[in-house]
């Protein structure tokens, strides 16, 4: 119970990664706010919650829309009075196709970036006001290993993330006098439930065996870090980026 009474909101948390975030987060004490773009999947983690005998309910959220992401904090604080914590996990990644970057269209381009950049400007930019006015706060980013090692074929993506580090390490200097944490974690290869049509067994073969512990992660591998860094375990940290990829990259 190191979350007791923290509220959270976790952004695409309707499947994959960050439902996982969410359950864990609500084990540990927090009230949970299932934030994502598709309704009746945020409605279903956050059914699967309480039914667990945790508190959890959802709110469809679309993090590149500022109106949406307002409603999003103004909702959470009339139901709560307080936000605790941010996970910043909402991204366009499942659906990419794989392609040199000439033949990235600008629409795809500013789609993608409108989801993993903006997206974590405008939900940080909603919940930042309140976070200051009590004085403390959580945020954690959701980047990726990518980020590090220059995935080809993947630029828009990968540079959505790299630029995510810049902004956690940017934010956590503006908010580090009031007693706001601003971390990130970049995950690895991680299996979900989630179909991707861009990797084959070969692929996924090569990933796994590339990393030290030569297993793909799988969400759960991600979730204590989550909960390290949402956590007053982590009250001296802020600006870092915790790298969890089974020893993939070094960083």
């Amino acid at each position: 119970m190191r979350l007791k009474d923290k509220v959270s909101i976790v952004t695409g948390a309707g499947q994959g990664i960050g439902a996982v975030y969410a359950r864990k987060l609500a084990e540990e004490g927090a009230p949970v706010v299932v934030a994502d773009i598709n309704e009746t999947k945020a409605k279903a983690v956050a059914a699967d919650i309480t039914a667990k005998g945790h508190e959890a309910f959802a709110l469809k959220t679309d993090v590149s829309d500022e109106q949406s992401t307002q409603a999003l904090a103004r909702q959470v604080l009339d139901r709560y009075g307080h936000i605790d914590i941010l996970i910043n996990n909402a991204a366009v990644f499942s659906t990419i196709k794989t392609k040199p970057a000439e033949e990235i269209s600008v629409e795809e381009w500013d789609g993608l970036m409108d989801v993993n950049l903006r997206g974590v400007f405008l939900c940080s930019k909603a919940v930042i006001p309140h976070m200051k006015a009590q004085r403390r706060g959580k945020i954690i980013n959701i980047s990726s290993g990518t980020a590090f090692n220059g995935k080809p074929y993947y630029i828009h993506y990968v540079t959505s993330k790299a630029g995510i580090i810049g902004f956690t390490r940017a934010l956590a200097s503006e908010l580090g006098e009031y007693n706001i944490h601003v971390n990130c974690v970049t995950p690895g290869y991680t299996k979900t439930e989630i179909p991707r049509g861009t990797t084959t067994p070969e692929q996924l073969k090569a990933i796994a065996n590339n990393t030290c512990l030569k297993r793909i992660g799988v969400p759960e591998d991600l979730a204590g870090v989550i909960v390290f860094l949402a956590s007053s375990e982590s009250d001296f940290m802020t600006g870092q980026t915790i790298n969890v990829d089974g020893g993939d990259n070094f960083h």
